[in-house]
């Protein structure tokens, strides 16, 4: 990859949904140091373009999916049939595995249907096409807790090299007991980027990728830095905090042992400043 030009995207739109991150433009305002973050727990609803039976039976995974992509296409103003999209989750619907395995460990064993539907990885991918009619290209992607760094390196490849809209959609969500000590994720998180080949009106800047051995960087503020480094998805915060202050400049962001994504940031016109002051040197 250091061997030629690093693939590059524009980020047309971005969405959150975390604890106490209610949507994108309440938690810019937090990252960019203009309000305090208030924890609080994520709170999903499943979205209404969803026919009454499949969002009867939609879980929280399917839920932080779709939340998070509609509303990253409708900032856009997109067209989410036509979207190539990548889903991206360190694992499976934690509250539905705990049931199934709850009903394997009792005296019946029989396994509802849904509950097996819902436990694929690409359950998302199936409502989403459900919901919005989508037919372009969808991918599904997981790398435990590497996920965001892959699905971002994946859906910028793609739209610099197919000349295409990529829409990304990465999202982890908890495990109750007793999994949750084995796996220890205390909440849903997500975010959507919606990347484009060219600049759109309103474009959040030009994104290029290369991988680096530099180490990750980390938050000042320790609470945040602690809900990074808790749930997987939330790796992107040192990239949406770059974002949400309107500045250009280097993040590095976790992914493999030993290789780390090194996302440069520059705005689309000038008159962005460098540096990213809520961004700190790995410690």
């Amino acid at each position: 990859m250091s061997a030629t030009l690093p693939p590059a995207a524009h980020i047309a739109a971005v969405s959150l949904l975390g604890p106490g991150l209610r949507d994108w433009p309440a938690a810019a305002e937090v990252l960019a140091g203009h309000a305090a973050w208030q924890p609080a727990p994520t709170v999903l609803t499943a979205p209404q373009i969803l026919p009454p039976a499949e969002r009867r039976r939609t879980g929280r995974m399917v839920k932080l999916a779709l939340t998070l992509g509609l509303e990253a296409v409708a900032a856009a103003g997109a067209d989410a049939a036509t979207l190539a999209t990548i889903f991206s989750s360190s694992s499976g619907d934690g509250l539905n595995c705990h049931q199934i395995c709850e009903a394997l460990a009792s005296e019946d064993r029989q396994i509802s249907p849904t509950r097996f539907h819902n436990s694929v990885h690409n359950a998302a991918a199936g409502y989403w096409s459900i919901a919005t009619g989508a037919t372009a290209p969808a991918s599904v992607l997981c790398a435990h807790d590497a996920s965001f760094s892959a699905g971002l390196l994946e859906a910028v490849v793609q739209v610099a090299v197919e000349r295409i809209a990529c829409l990304l959609i990465a999202y982890d969500t908890d495990y109750p007991a007793p999994l949750r000590s084995v796996r220890p994720v205390p909440d849903a998180f997500g975010v959507a980027l919606l990347l484009t080949p060219k600049p759109a009106q309103g474009s959040f800047g030009r994104l290029s990728l290369q991988l680096t051995q530099a180490c990750a960087d980390r938050l000042h503020d320790p609470a945040l830095e602690a809900l990074r480094a808790s749930i997987p998805a939330a790796r992107s915060l040192p990239l949406l905090t770059a974002i949400a202050r309107g500045q250009g400049g280097r993040v590095v962001l976790d992914y493999l042992d030993g290789t780390q994504l090194a996302a440069d940031l520059a705005a689309d016109s000038a008159g962005a400043s460098s540096g990213l002051r809520n961004v700190a040197a790995c410690r």
